[in-house]
């Protein structure tokens, strides 16, 4: 590919270390000149901080120019003469869809970071920027983590999963994901600005995280195939909670010795009451699905954040999880619901299909290992097949971004716009925006 066909980065307000995360990595479509339009303000001095630790890492440097300008009119000063054809967008998440928009209208494809809104006010701005060409798609990284890419493509195996099972007692697909206020990014602590606390900003649980879960959900349960809020989602239930942050807590989290006006009516007793836990329970298909997104405050010593990811089945369970118990890496088991030679021989069969997707994937037989979780009893079987992965398959969350990236690249490159994507996108984020409203009655 030559220089001159190759795409142009524009960066739109960053805001989020996830901006960032798009840059760790060089990639051969892409231009090393970067342009960058920005408020000034710490946001942009820690995104620029970020990636010029990428170009300085001894170990496969990036080489990023980065042209930089600041003003509270980045905005209009982009859309004058766009230098770049792709802009991504990670930082507010209240005016994300409104920039989206005219980033659309200008003929710029986006790549947009969740969440993509923060209630149901602006579903007609998600209808206009995915109803057509330009390419408009968000960061989905948990698509990329391979236990989770092999859960996928075992589920759609009739011998091995044999379609979803419904107890009656227990949902069919159960997601849970537990994250932490205050944790490390690229060996560094992470510094989260005012406004990520300020829920008229960055949105409430229910339209955060939790965007990830349910595109998990829709991406075991309807495939390529795609889903239509209204045809194939049934909306049952839907709750917050807050996480309570001290005073030093937050100090530690934001730098800041006190905490903002913006965020004084949600301090009670000294802390701040962050909304930012959610559950939904719903059906896709008329499969069960509960999702369950949580925040602690801080990673525990020796700990992390933790994963886990069901689909029951009848002939078996696929259990994704990730914990102390695996070390934080995760881990892929399946759990017969009757094990016996004939289920192990699909089992085989099924894994040697997969060796393009992961080579060197086998398994080892495990016994006793039922896992407990939240949605209620222990999966299938008292023992079972544990996936063994190799280690250099496991990348972690921030090598998940080059992966989005490069799939984006792709469709962009070939001139390709998914359908497929744009329905994903107006599925997920309306079933979220439902949910809100829902949480709030």
């Amino acid at each position: 590919m030559s220089e001159s066909t190759k795409h142009t980065l524009l960066l739109v307000n960053p805001g989020h270390f996830h901006a960032a995360m798009t840059l760790r990595k060089r990639h051969p479509a892409l231009s090393d000149e970067v342009h960058v339009y920005a408020e000034e303000g710490q946001d942009l001095n820690d995104f620029l901080r970020l990636v010029t630790s990428f170009n300085q890492r001894g170990h496969e440097p990036t080489t990023w120019g980065l042209h930089v300008y600041r003003g509270p009119d980045y905005l209009d000063a982009l859309l004058r003469q766009p230098p770049g054809d792709i802009a991504v967008v990670a930082g507010k998440n209240d005016s994300k869809l409104s920039t989206m928009q005219r980033l659309h209208e200008a003929g710029l494809h986006v790549l947009g970071d969740k969440t993509w809104l923060i209630n149901g006010n602006n579903l007609e701005l998600l209808d206009a920027v995915t109803a057509a060409p330009p390419l408009a798609m968000d960061i989905m990284t948990e698509r990329f983590e391979i236990a989770t890419r092999l859960q996928q493509v075992l589920s759609m195996d009739k011998d091995v999963f044999g379609g979803f099972r419904d107890t009656g007692k227990e949902p069919a697909v159960y997601f849970r994901s537990v994250h932490h206020l205050y944790k490390e990014v690229n060996g560094e602590p992470l510094v989260r600005p005012a406004w990520y606390f300020d829920t008229t900003v960055q949105g409430e649980g229910i339209t955060d995280v939790t965007a990830h879960l349910v595109d998990l959900a829709q991406w075991m349960i309807a495939g390529e195939q795609g889903a239509d809020y209204a045809r194939d989602i049934v909306l049952s239930a839907a709750r917050q909670w807050p996480t309570a942050i001290p005073a030093d807590i937050f100090s530690r989290i934001t730098g800041l010795g006190e905490f903002p006006v913006e965020s004084v009516h949600d301090v009670n007793s000294g802390a701040l009451q962050y909304l930012c836990n959610a559950k939904i329970n719903y059906t896709l298909r008329g499969v069960p699905v509960e999702v369950d997104s949580i925040w602690d405050l801080a990673i525990p010593e020796g700990g992390g954040d933790t994963h886990l990811g069901i689909l029951r089945g009848k002939h078996a369970d696929l259990v994704v999880d990730q914990g102390l118990e695996t070390g934080f890496v995760t881990r892929l088991r399946v759990a017969p619901v009757r094990d016996c030679p004939d289920y192990e021989r699909a089992l085989t069969n099924a894994l040697e299909a997969l060796r393009d997707v992961c080579p060197g994937v086998g398994y080892e037989r495990y016994k006793n290992s039922g896992v407990k979780n939240d949605a209620g009893g222990t999966n299938a079987g008292d023992s079972g097949y544990e996936i063994t992965i190799p280690a250099a398959m496991h990348q972690g969350h921030e090598a998940r971004f080059a992966e989005v990236l490069n799939q984006f690249l792709g469709y962009v490159s070939e001139g390709k716009w998914p359908q497929r994507v744009s329905e994903e996108l107006v599925t997920k984020y309306t079933l979220l925006a439902k949910a809100h409203e829902l949480s709030h009655r």
